[in-house]
């Protein structure tokens, strides 16, 4: 079985569960999961987990995330994207919007927020996702989540151009614009395209979308699935598989020691004098402190954690081979 990380390519037209069923098919396996949903229409990054690293997609689902948006004005509809039902049309209204404002109002989104989940989202309320209610005509109160937009401007080729007038103002050439976001989890980037359109009182929808990051998985790194066909029929995934312990590359390496593997293949705590080497500062480690523990054959068993109380190192994360 293979056990590790796939940086999936997303294509538009696939949903987040039509890779994993393709993947299935194309790692000759049934253990793999996705780490959060990405719209049918957006393309980009998405980390895929096989194997014993399927443990990992509630942490990869947590890490932050960079997007390209682009944003068409003048409209609204029913997903807040330019395939749903147009709902209002303002014309040319966003014809005469400075550039100076749209810039304010694009940067005040920066910082912690709140927003409120589309009715088209896979989020559940009692028990039904909500685009399940939408395409039934229902609509429910969304509770407002907590977000954080770390980063947020202009991409060069916005479309401003410089159009003099007596005013002396730049205003938007056409109707579009591409912003990159880099953001916290549960973010929806066709909600802000929608509000930053409400805040400039034109409207607006989102009429693409890329993910380029998930964590430290880039886009550059990523690879479509007919790509990742022909390279399992060339060079093998292994050659693409990321290792389970380069998602824990910042904690500290300890071995256990031959006396120590019994107590590690059955995911029991370490006492330390069951590690390899002088663990003796191990005493004067923080309570919590991450370790990633492997076996004397260097073979990543888990993540461990130092518990001070009773002197040993408690298991956090397992993956154990398979």
């Amino acid at each position: 079985m293979l056990n590790g990380i796939l940086i999936v390519k997303k294509e538009r037209d696939y949903t987040s569960n039509d890779v994993v069923a393709k993947l299935r098919g194309i790692c000759r396996q049934k253990k793999i999961g996705h780490t959060g949903t990405l719209d049918p229409n957006a393309e980009g990054v998405l980390p895929v987990c096989l194997g014993n690293a399927t443990k990992l997609c509630d942490m990869l689902t947590d890490r932050s995330k960079e997007y390209v948006a682009e944003i068409t004005f003048g409209i609204t509809t029913d997903t807040q994207d330019i395939w749903g039902q147009v709902l209002t049309d303002s014309g040319d209204k966003w014809r005469e919007i400075p550039t100076a404002e749209i810039e304010a109002v694009i940067f005040s989104f920066r910082g912690k927020q709140l927003q409120i989940p589309p009715m088209y989202s896979a989020l559940k309320v009692n028990g039904k996702r909500l685009y399940e209610l939408a395409r039934a005509g229902v609509e429910v109160e969304r509770k407002p989540r907590e977000i954080e937009i770390e980063e947020i401007e202009i991409m060069p080729s916005a479309g401003f151009a410089e159009k003099k007038t007596h005013q002396a103002a730049s205003f938007l050439a056409q109707p579009k614009l591409c912003i990159r976001v880099v953001c916290s989890k549960g973010t929806y980037i066709r909600t802000l395209c929608q509000d930053i359109g409400e805040k400039l009182g034109c409207g607006a929808a989102m009429s693409s979308l890329v993910r380029t990051r998930v964590g430290g998985f880039l886009l550059e790194n990523a690879a479509t699935l007919s790509e990742i066909e022909k390279i399992r029929d060339t060079e093998g995934l292994e050659s693409i598989l990321i290792p389970v312990d380069r998602c824990f590359r910042e904690y500290p390496v300890l071995k256990a020691a031959k006396a120590g593997e019994r107590f590690l293949k059955n995911g029991n705590e370490l006492k330390y004098s069951l590690l390899e080497g002088d663990p003796a500062g191990l005493k004067d480690m923080a309570d919590g402190s991450p370790f990633r523990v492997y076996d004397k054959a260097g073979r990543f068993f888990g993540v461990y954690v130092v518990r001070k109380e009773k002197g040993v190192l408690k298991p956090w994360k397992m993956f154990l081979p398979e």
